[in-house]
C-alpha cells in the first residue's frame, strides 16, 4: 500500500472517530423543529441529482464506459439519502406511508445502483 493510500485511509478512519462526538453534540443542541427556507428547492434539487445520476449511470453504461461503476455508486448514495430525508421529514398519516413507497422505489434504484457499481462488466477506461 502507497503512503498516500495509507495516509488518506487514516485521516477518513480519523474522520469517522471524529463525527462521534460531534453527533452528541447535535442530538443534545439542535431543535425538534426548524422552519425552513427553500424546500420546494431542497428537494427539487434532490431529485434532480437522482435523475442526473440515473441518466449518466445508464448513458456510461451502455457505451461500456468503466466510469459508470463511479456514477452508480454516487447515484445509490443519492438514493439512499432521499429515502432516508424522504422518511425521516414526512408527518405521520398518510404523508409517511408515501415516503415509505418512494423510499422503497429508491431503495431499488440504490441496490440496482450497486449491482452496476460492483459489476465486473464495464472494462474500457479511456475518456473520449
Amino acid at each position: 500500500m502507497s503512503g498516500w493510500r495509507k495516509w488518506t485511509l487514516i485521516l477518513l478512519g480519523a474522520s469517522a472517530a471524529l463525527l462521534v462526538p460531534w453527533m452528541a453534540v447535535l442530538a443534545v443542541t439542535l431543535p425538534g423543529t426548524a422552519r425552513v427556507h427553500h424546500w420546494s428547492l431542497a428537494w427539487i434539487g434532490l431529485d434532480v441529482l437522482l435523475a442526473t445520476g440515473c441518466a449518466a449511470t445508464a448513458l456510461l453504461g451502455l457505451r461500456d464506459d468503466a466510469r459508470s461503476r463511479l456514477t452508480a455508486s454516487a447515484t445509490a448514495s443519492v438514493a439512499v439519502l432521499d429515502a432516508w430525508l424522504d422518511i425521516t421529514t414526512a408527518h405521520s398519516g398518510p404523508a409517511l406511508l408515501q415516503a415509505l413507497a418512494c423510499a422503497v422505489a429508491e431503495g431499488v434504484v440504490a441496490g440496482v445502483c450497486a449491482g452496476v457499481a460492483l459489476s465486473e462488466g464495464h472494462r474500457r477506461t479511456e475518456c473520449r
